[in-house]
């Protein structure tokens, strides 16, 4: 079966892009004041470079193993919030 990158619930692309820069910004990867002035923003909008948390994340920049512990910490937390809606604990935000 072919992978699909889309999203089972399309309202959750806000919710999910909110929480991969928060992750982001515990982790240290923001940069307050964006790219300098010689990055290439061609792209910019695709890599998310613009968010509501106040920085920018250049994800073009990032080495894998720091992109892929944001994914990995994303979907810890998807997990747990599951686990305690499941147990009767919690609520999903």
């Amino acid at each position: 079966m072919a992978r699909s990158n889309q999203k089972v619930v399309p309202q959750s692309r806000q919710a999910l892009n909110q929480m991969k820069y928060e992750i982001a910004a515990e982790f240290g990867l923001m940069q307050p004041t964006g790219f300098g002035a010689d990055a290439d923003t061609e792209f910019a909008g695709e890599f998310g470079t613009v968010n509501s948390v106040g920085g920018s994340v250049p994800w073009a920049q990032l080495a894998t193993r720091q992109a892929g512990a944001v994914g990995g910490e994303i979907t810890r937390r998807l997990v747990q919030q599951a686990e305690a809606v499941l147990n009767g604990n919690g609520q999903f935000h």
